[in-house]
């Protein structure tokens, strides 16, 4: 009788869960379930064995499902934080070539350092010229006093080193004032002393010229 009850219960157990399945069959295979179903039906520890293979596969099968939904997820974040990446390296590219591009316009116009006045064109007053006095020696020292000395011409003195024009042509205002009237402005471009034709009008452009006193 319990071996009946058995049975019957393996039987309605898989009558329920492949009943669609079973009705797909095609009558050579359903005659062979119906064989392993009897089979199953003597020996119940088989059946047993089955069911917890089963379950032990759906188990494996949801767990595997579980973990392809967290990588969908991780791979939605990777992708979020690749586009996120992906849209920095573009900022970056573009500040790089701008930063190329002010490169260029610095390199092709270079930026004059006001206090260099080795380069670029400057302004000095000559306060005269003399033979018999030699100051040559304070020239390096002092960036405010300088001059020229060559063999066989009397020595040329200059006081104060301008970037503007016109605060030259103040100064040498002041000098004349003071009772240096041999005092007048000498141009100096990249260290070298040039015609103030050639400089003047790049410098003193815009600018009212009355009263300079050249």
């Amino acid at each position: 009788m319990k071996k009946r009850i058995v049975l019957f219960f393996c039987l309605t157990l898989m009558a329920a869960a492949s009943t669609q399945s079973f009705a797909q069959l095609s009558k050579k295979e359903k005659k062979e379930w119906k064989k392993k179903a009897k089979e199953y039906g003597k020996n119940p520890a088989n059946l047993k064995q089955l069911i917890e293979d089963k379950q032990s596969a759906d188990n494996t099968v949801s767990s595997l499902n579980q973990k392809v939904t967290q990588m969908q997820s991780s791979i939605s974040d990777k992708d979020a934080k690749i586009a996120e990446l992906e849209d920095q390296l573009t900022q970056l590219r573009g500040q790089l070539t701008s930063a190329k591009a002010e490169l260029a316009q610095l390199k092709e116009a270079p930026v004059v350092n006001s206090m260099d006045f080795s380069k670029g064109v400057v302004f000095k007053v000559q306060i005269g010229a003399f033979k018999n006095k030699n100051l040559q020696k304070y020239f390096d020292n002092n960036p405010n006093f300088g001059g020229e000395a060559k063999d066989g011409e009397p020595q040329k003195l200059t006081i104060g080193i301008f970037r503007d024009y016109w605060e030259a042509d103040t100064f040498k205002k002041y000098m004349r004032e003071m009772g240096v009237k041999d005092a007048w402005i000498v141009p100096y471009k990249d260290g070298q002393r040039v015609e103030i034709k050639d400089v003047l009008e790049g410098v003193v452009a815009d600018k009212p010229a009355a009263g300079s006193g050249e």
